[in-house]
């Protein structure tokens, strides 16, 4: 049986990655059939904890997965207390039989949380043992998101926002004392005026145009490396890495350019660029850039599109959050660059074979698993091979962060 899992990060108000919630369902029919919450969870804990491992699902982050009453009694304990926390869902009456679960749970060192959480006074109890609390910010509205938090009025908990889609409704959290935040707003871009984006993203923007190029000239992409030092250094201790197991050190721009090849250092420069880019930016906007670029590519290459096409899903992918790092409309960005006509219409909504790929990913990191299956049909995939594409992509970027490490 084949497990499907996505991640949704979940940051703290400096909008570093704290956690993910884990978002699963299991791949016994070709089609989502709307499975009930117990075999979901069930499916997670099989799935994510027990075959592919908890450090490929959330590296090494505690995971935030949705339990009912019965999984609660069955399952919570088949995970280390410090790997998860026990998201009670908002269909569970808060009996005595519950109280006395979570109690024992709590002994056993678990954090619960509280999922969707609307106050009613039947909850009263059940507050003086959960640790989080979720609140939905798009079911709710200002006035309510901030009497939740009055009403609940226990220094102790901490709240979590989630469905947080904007920078403003982020502020907003942060301004009425929420500690968590879960939601696709840290890849909202905040615009600046040109003349407000750093110098040093203007000389990156550089080596994007020349990597962007259909015949990259080696000798021009050696001159503009070599005027950052910082850069090159970096560019040289990893091809010195033990990933690439080179016999002999590698002591020179040009040299490591020739040994790469022009497919792997288009690659690899855009992976260190965004690196650098990203440095005054949430590093899940790096992370998030990289997933894309990775499953893209193992996507076209499952759907066996032709070599261009597949390095250009790559691109796509690594480009999709340009507007984040360069804090610059999405569009303005990719006009800048000279890259195929494909890849900007795959990122503004295509529908050609890129962007449906692109579609399948969006799809994917929101668990949205019927367009997931409808995407794949239209590639000619069988949706029961994206988990394993999925997970080939997180064993591949767990393997790219360990290497660039400095």
């Amino acid at each position: 049986m084949k497990i499907f899992v996505a991640r949704q990060p979940i940051f703290d108000k400096k909008e570093n990655v704290v956690a993910y919630e884990l978002l699963f369902r299991s791949g016994n029919s070709p089609v989502y059939d709307g499975e009930d919450d117990d075999t979901a969870t069930a499916s997670v804990i099989s799935g994510a904890f027990l075959l592919l491992g908890m450090d490929k699902a959330t590296g090494k982050k505690p995971a935030f997965v949705n339990f009912t009453r019965n999984s609660l009694k069955k399952l919570a304990r088949q995970i280390p207390p410090h790997s998860i926390v026990l998201e009670i869902l908002e269909t569970v009456e808060p009996d005595e039989e519950l109280l006395s679960l979570c109690r024992q749970l709590k002994r056993c060192g678990y954090t619960l949380a509280l999922d969707d959480f609307i106050f009613d006074e039947k909850y009263c109890d059940l507050l003086t043992l959960a640790d989080i609390i979720k609140v939905d910010f798009i079911l709710t509205t200002g006035k309510e998101r901030s009497e939740i938090i009055r009403r609940v009025n226990n220094p102790k908990v901490k709240f979590l926002a989630e469905k947080v889609e904007t920078r403003a409704e982020f502020e907003e959290a942060v301004a009425l004392g929420y500690t968590y935040f879960q939601g696709y707003f840290f890849s909202k871009p905040e615009v600046l005026s040109g003349e407000d984006v750093p110098s040093y993203k203007t000389q990156y923007m550089r080596i994007l145009h020349e990597l962007g190029r259909p015949d990259m000239d080696f000798q021009r992409m050696e001159q503009i490396i070599k005027h950052d030092v910082a850069f090159s250094f970096k560019l040289l201790k990893y091809i010195n890495s033990s990933y690439f197991g080179f016999k002999k050190t590698v002591d020179s721009v040009r040299q490591a350019l020739v040994l790469l090849g022009a497919q792997q250092i288009r690659q690899w420069l855009f992976l260190l660029i965004l690196r650098e880019l990203g440095k005054d930016r949430p590093e899940e906007i790096m992370v998030l850039s990289v997933i894309r670029a990775k499953f893209g590519e193992n996507l076209a290459r499952k759907a066996n599109l032709p070599p261009d096409m597949i390095s250009h899903a790559f691109t796509m992918g690594m480009f999709s959050l340009l507007d984040c790092f360069f804090q610059r409309p999405l569009d303005e960005v990719l006009a800048e660059l000279p890259i195929t006509e494909e890849i900007k219409l795959a990122l503004a909504g295509s529908d050609h074979s890129l962007g449906i790929i692109f579609r399948l990913i969006s799809a994917y990191e929101k668990g949205e698993w019927e367009a997931v299956s409808a995407y794949a049909a239209r590639l000619h995939i069988s949706e029961l091979e994206i988990p394993d594409l999925y997970l080939q992509t997180l064993q591949w970027i767990e393997t790219y962060f360990e290497q660039t490490r400095w």
